[in-house]
Parts: C-alpha cells; structure tokens; sequence
C-alpha cells in the first residue's frame, strides 16, 4: 500500500511530499495493543512467557475473530513472520484479552491462563514490530505500506524497529521486569509516547470472551449504507445489501470490489439524489471469487476507511445470486462538483462527459495517477491571477478543489519502490506525452472514490501496462518556440542543478560524503544530499552527459541569442575557476551547433565572498552580439539567503550604442523555508517572501544603476524570482515601472507544483525596453512534461522514459523575447 500523501502548499521541493498514515484510532473507537511483555523467561524475568495484551476502549462489543497478532523484526520490510491467528474470541467493553509467546528460557512466574496461546518469539533485545490485523494474512512491506494497509488495527514499533507509529522514536526501556503498557489505553498514534515502562501486569479474560459477536445483520440497500452524509449512519453496523460488481480489484492492493444497486445511475439530477447507490466491498478473497456483473448478496461490518465508506465481509458471507439484475447504467456527469454531489457519487459507475485537461502529472511515474481538470485548461495557482490573502484568493482555491479529480490506475503500487521498478508503469510510454494542459477524453466508464485524500476516477479493474487505456490524451508538445521576431532574441532558462564537480568525484576526493538517488539496477544517477555544501547534480560522468544532452538540444533550438542560466554550478566553491562549469556547457552546445557559436560572459574581477554552491549565469551567439563592458555582480545583504544577480550589458554586431541593453539574470529566494519574518504567512505565497520583497528593491536599485552606467534605458530583468505573477516581489517589480512581458504577451505559465500551474520566471522590461519588443512566449517543454523523463529518472523503471530530447530538461519553461529593430550608428 502506498502511503498517503500530504501536498504541502507551496513549498518549491523537487519531489512530492509524503507523510506517513497511522491506523490506531485516537478516538477511543478501536481495540489497542495495551501492554506488550518482550523477555519472558530471560535471567531474572518476572514472567516465563513473553505476551501481548489487548483492550477494547469502546463501549461496545469488538468480534475478534478471524484478527491476528502478527511479529516481525526491528529491521524488516518484509512479511510479517509470526502471526497469531486470535480464534474465536471477542472483547466486551472494557475487556483484556492476553496472548502469550514463547519463553526464553524457565525463568519467572507463568502467566495467567491465556486467551491465545503461541511460541512466537518477540524478540527482547534489538527490537521488533507488532500488529493487531483484521486478518490472519500476513502483513507485508515497508512503513508506509505496512501503516497504509486497510487490514492494520494498531501498532507497536520498539526497540531499533523501522516500522512504529509516530514521526521520531520508538517506544523503548523495556526489560525482563518491564513491559511496556500504554496508560489507560490511550492511542495517540505515537508508539514513543504512548508506551512507558512499568511492571508487567498480564490481564486474561478467560471463558466471557469466548467465541464471537453474534450481531443479526441489518438489511439495508446501499444508498442506506451510504446515506445523505460524508459519513454512512450505519458504520459499526453489521448489514447485508445487494448489487451488481461494477469493478474488481484481486490484484494491485485495493483487495476489494464495487458494488452497485441494480439498475440505478444513468441520468443524475441532484435535487432529489443524495445518497450514492456504489459502495466498496473490501475483501481479497470476494475480489477472486467474482466478476464484474455478478449479483451478490454480502453481509459485513460497514466502516469509514480514510473517507471511503466500505463493507468488510467475513470469510464466505456473501453469495452469487441466481437472479437476474437489472444492468447498472453509467451515470452521465459533469465536472466540475461540489463536495456534497461527489459523495452522492461515490462508489457509483460514472461516465464523466464534457472537457479535462491534465494538470497534474508529477506523480504518474511513481503512482499511476493524474490530475485532471475540468474544463480547458489546468488549474491555475491562485497567486499567479490573484492577489493573495483576498477574497478571490480563496474562491479560485474553492474552484480549483471543485474542478480537480484524480485519474488512478485502480492500485496502490509505488512504482518507485525498488520492488515495482521491474513493473512497467501504465499511462506513461516513450511514444506518448501525458503532458500538462493535454486534453483528456473519456472511452470508458470509471468508478469515483476517495482515497489518500484525494476524489479519484478508477477503471473497472486495475490497468497495467498494455492494456487499453479509460482515456485517452491530445498532443500538445511544440518543436520550437513561437517567432518573437526582433534584432536581437532574449531568453532565460533554470538548467536543474548543472553540475560538472560530480557527486562520486567529490566523494572520492575525501571532499565530503554524498547520497543518490539510484536506478533500478541500484546504479547512482543524482545526488540526494552532499555533506559540506557539496554539489547538487549528477552522480557520474555518464548521468551528467544525458542531462546535457537535454539542456544542448533545448538551448539550440530556442532561437535566442543571449541566454541567462539559473541553477548552474558556481566553481568556485569547489577551489577551482568560477567559471568552469559554464565553459563545459557552452563547450557541449558548440560541439553540437558548431565551433564558436556560443560564448560565455566572464565573471568580472570583483566576485563576493559568500557565495552559494548554484550561481546565475550569461551565454550569448557570438555572430549577434557582443558584450560591452565587463559583467556586474550586486553584493547586497537583501541577497544572503539567494543567488546574488548578475548584470551584463550587449550591442548587437553592426549596431551602435543606442541600440545597446543590459540584462540582469536573477535567482530569488525559494519558497521552501523560512523563519521569523520569513516564516509561511499562509497567505498563498509559501515561505521567505520577506527576503524575496526586500531582495526585489534592492534589485531594482541595482537595476537603474546598470542603466545609467550603460547609458541606456533599455533594462530586462530576467530569471526564476521563485515568486508568482500576482505576489509582493513582483508587484515591487512593476511598480518601479517594469512590465512582465510573457504576461502581457502570452497565456503560457512555466512552472507546474502541486498540479497548480503559474509563472516563478520572468521576463521585466523597462518602459523603453517594452517598447521595442516584437514578441515573447513561453516555451513548454519542462514543467508540463512527466518528471519520468528527466534524466534523473533513467531506467528507474523498466519502462524507460529518458531521451536526449529537449523535453523535460529541467522542471521550469524557458522564456524567449524578441526586442529591438536595427537603429543608426552615431556618426
């Protein structure tokens, strides 16, 4: 199972953020593991045999039968190894049920009569994991899936073990006198501070909690079960309903089938439907006993699984029903839908009409799902069109949760966990696209339901590679920018951490240590992390040539004439010339374009002291144009926690002065974190927004100064400003008279997060300068593509997306503006 996933607003991470689901119920409406003894019969032991105690908190009867204790060691991801099937035994309200293990040796006290008896061994020394599960099935895979799993009760982590419930430690100090116990059988989903030491205290129920809970179920229909509410009013209920399979799951972890009331769907009107006719069935072995258009009675407790309503049958407490059912009819909907509507749909057969768009493909290589959009276009991020804080604010955030549904895969499979990267990914091929603002059409009808925090669309059964797609998608990619005309042709482009101090190379050099993030054959592709402010980009030199590859085919055919670089690699903080890892790019883009195309714009004499690991940067055709004095960095306090801006002034080839300019290449501050002032104002322009308004008027300042000293008044502004078109740095920008180009020129974004699409790069232009432009566009060739096809992600899976195309070369859009006509020499 896959973990559920937390998309944290605006943060500018590279990869989606994950926080890990926790199963206990801090509510008090679940059973809880309460005390767990782990060195019975070891020297000095109070109690020969090691045990775990359960208790029911709720105030109702809990059937336990057909649940299981289950144990592994503190290290594994694998299946658990010893499990304990609980037999027929149920806890009343208030009651203990005692389960014992194996003894180390014929030290201590027996235990009281248990309730389940074992020779499982918990280990008492390095550490282990426990689980209390609806089944007797062992439990199976890392943390996340093990805590993601529908089957996990409760959980205790101690010791060194890798799985536990809580964001730091374990629950720990046990002892061959101590157990640990929770106090009062409180769960707060945090195995370190819900667990103390204190002297064992095994509790047996003996002969009241025998056998199960005999409950007569209610018969009920599914929109019964499912009620007008988010929540079913019959949960905790045991029922017996009847339907139709409209889709089954015996493979990719879902473990389950839905069932529909015969008949039912087709034409919706919501004024009178209020109460889906679909519900989950979660049982492995119904999903490989049934087919799609079987008729089933099943009889289960029905619960609320993470937002989902479901039914959990017993072990053969459903039967296939020789009577014809009337056939269940694909209800005809519309996106966008308000929360309500939606829930009146769920679990219901849907044939979605009208227009989508994919705005969310960051995460299809990894889960096999994609965002779409309702409508013609991909959901805009709501300070790129609004201001921020405001009223419009949250209504564009309202509509955006209205438009948005996911398109899944019907699983749960990660395909970036190295158990699946031999598993080839559906949806994404070499000879497809599933880009960003591709349109998106329906061929078949799908399932709605709600899981990991997300509404999602899901085929009939699961789809795997090869296999004919729900939906299909439009072409969008461009193999060249638009013709922004002009004299001269102004681009600017973030490189993704272009690196040529690579990360095995600094390792080996005894410079530092360095993780990576690594391919399917464990071979390193990209560094994680580098200790001593190391490099950021390749692993090696074969990685570093197909990032390369891409950045040269994008460069060389974006028809600019002067580039500015963000997120290129400052040599200097490796010991060696500044500019080296600039000379190597411009080096790869002429062996491809031919000698002497390319040139780089020196650092100047003057270079300040403190300066970060990434640099910004100038390459220029060297046959239209020249650079006209040296090169300028600002060193200003306002850029401490930035890339600090380098200014460059050039004259077109056979022009005079008046036709000179000078660019200023820019890295703002990011939006990932900050403290104090800087800290998230939860006003939609993410962290370090102080810095990013205070690093704005000092560029400004800088600005005019480069103009007067060039003697022009033609000024770009150019670079990532990590801030979006409607925030404060931008608004200082243009309040000091400079105009967003691409935005008044073009209806392209470039920068795609959280399936939100808005501008972080820009184009300014001084009055004058905007005078004299002829063109501009938005190149989208990064942001709207799959991350599977960075170069990063080379043979991760074994379906392998790389090629040494220009598409996905990096995670933000290159811009291109055409400015300046050809103006007289002075006499």
């Amino acid at each position: 199972m896959r973990a559920q996933r937390v998309l944290a607003g605006f943060a500018m991470a590279a990869a989606t953020l994950i926080a890990v689901p926790v199963q206990a119920s801090p509510g008090g409406d679940e059973v809880v593991i309460a005390e767990a003894y782990l060195n019975g019969g070891s020297s000095g032991a109070t109690y020969r045999n090691k045990f775990v105690e359960l208790f029911n908190p709720t105030d109702a009867d809990v059937d336990v039968s057909g649940w299981s204790v289950q144990y592994r060691s503190f290290s594994s991801t694998g299946a658990f190894t010893g499990v304990i099937p609980l037999g027929d035994h149920h806890l009343e309200p208030g009651g203990r049920l005692l389960v014992s293990g194996n003894a180390n040796a014929a030290n201590g006290a027996e235990l009281p009569t248990p309730d389940v008896t074992s020779s499982v061994a918990f280990s008492g020394s390095t550490g282990g994991t426990l689980a209390l599960a609806r089944t007797t099935t062992p439990l199976t895979g890392d943390r996340a899936a093990v805590l993601g799993s529908e089957s996990l009760v409760d959980l205790l982590g101690y010791g060194a073990s890798v799985t536990y419930e809580g964001s730091a430690t374990q629950a720990d100090g046990y002892s061959a006198t101590a157990s640990l116990a929770r106090a009062d059988g409180t769960d707060t989903d945090d195995n370190a501070a819900d667990f103390s030491t204190a002297a064992p205290t095994p509790e047996a129920c003996g002969e009241p909690c025998d056998g199960g809970v005999v409950t007569p179920p209610t018969t009920a229909t599914i929109a019964e079960v499912q009620g007008s509410g988010d929540t079913s009013p019959l949960a905790g209920r045991t029922v017996t309903t009847r339907g139709v399979v409209t889709a089954a799951y015996p493979t990719g972890g879902f473990d389950g089938v839905y069932l529909q009331t015969p008949g039912t769907g087709g034409d919706v009107d919501f004024g009178s439907h209020d109460a889906s006719d679909g519900v989950f069935v979660f049982s492995g072995a119904l999903a490989d006993d049934v087919q799609i258009g079987d008729h089933l009675e099943v009889t289960g407790e029905v619960s609320e699984f993470r937002g989902l309503t479901e039914i959990s049958p017993p072990a053969g407490s459903w039967r296939v029903l020789d009577e014809p059912a009337e056939a269940v009819k694909p209800a005809s909907v519309d996106f966008p839908l308000a929360g309500a509507q939606r829930e009146s749909l769920e679990g219901m057969l849907l044939q979605p009409s009208g227009d989508y768009t994919i705005t969310n493909n960051f995460s299809t290589n990894q889960f096999a799902e994609i965002g779409l959009a309702a409508g013609d276009d991909p959901l805009p991020q709501p300070t790129n069109v609004v201001r921020p804080g405001t009223d419009a604010y949250d209504e564009l955030v309202a509509e955006n949760a209205r438009r948005l549904v996911t398109l899944d895969d019907g699983a749960s499979t990660n395909f970036l966990s190295s158990a699946n990267k031999g598993t080839p990914l559906p949806w994404l091929r070499p000879d497809n696209e599933v880009r960003v603002g591709s349109p998106a059409t329906f061929t078949a009808p799908m399932v709605l339901d709600y899981r990991f925090d997300l509404w999602r669309l899901q085929p009939t059964d699961q789809l795997e590679a090869g296999d004919a797609e729900p939906v299909t998608f439009g072409n969008t990619r461009e193999a060249a920018p638009e013709d922004v005309g002009g004299l001269v042709q102004i681009a600017t482009f973030n490189v993704l951490n272009y690196f040529t101090t690579l990360g095995e190379d600094y390792a080996a050099s005894g410079a530092g240590t360095c993780t990576y993030f690594r391919d399917r054959d464990g071979a390193n592709v990209t560094v994680n992390s580098c200790t001593n402010n190391g490099p950021r980009g390749a692993a090696n030199a074969e990685n570093l040539k197909r990032q390369q590859d891409k950045i040269v085919a994008a460069i060389n055919n974006l028809g600019a004439d002067v580039v500015s670089l963000e997120e290129i690699e400052n040599s200097a903080a490796f010991g060696i010339d500044r500019d080296t890892a600039l000379r190597h790019l411009v080096d790869a883009l002429n062996a491809d374009a031919g000698a002497g195309t390319w040139a780089h714009v020196a650092s100047p004499a003057r270079v300040p002291e403190a300066e970060d690991v990434i640099r910004t940067a100038f390459i220029y055709r060297t046959d239209t144009v020249r650079t006209i004095r040296e090169s300028t960095i600002l060193d200003d306090p306002a850029f401490h926690n930035a890339r600090d801006p380098l200014a460059q002034e050039f004259r077109p080839l056979d022009a005079g002065s008046k036709n000179d300019f000078v660019v200023v290449v820019n890295h703002f501050k990011s939006k990932s974190s900050g403290s104090g002032e800087d800290a998230d104002q939860s006003d939609g322009q993410g962290a370090s927004n102080a810095s990013r308004v205070k690093q704005a008027h000092a560029l400004v300042a800088f600005a005019e100064a480069q103009g007067e000293a060039a003697k022009t008044d033609n000024v770009f502004l150019t670079g990532d400003f990590n801030a979006y078109n409607e925030e404060d740095p931008v608004e200082v920008i243009e309040d000091a008279g400079y105009i967003n180009v691409p935005r008044e020129l073009t209806d392209s974004e470039t920068y795609q997060f959280a399936g939100l699409v808005g501008s972080l790069d820009h184009v300014f232009a001084s009055p004058e300068a905007f005078d004299q432009v002829t063109g501009a566009d938005i190149w989208n060739i990064n942001a709207f593509e799959s991350v599977g096809r960075e170069y990063s992600r080379h043979n991760n899976n074994v379906t392998n997306l790389y090629a040494p195309d220009p598409f996905r070369a990096s995670d933000h859009d290159p811009e291109i503006v055409g400015f300046g006509t050809l103006l007289p020499t002075e006499p």
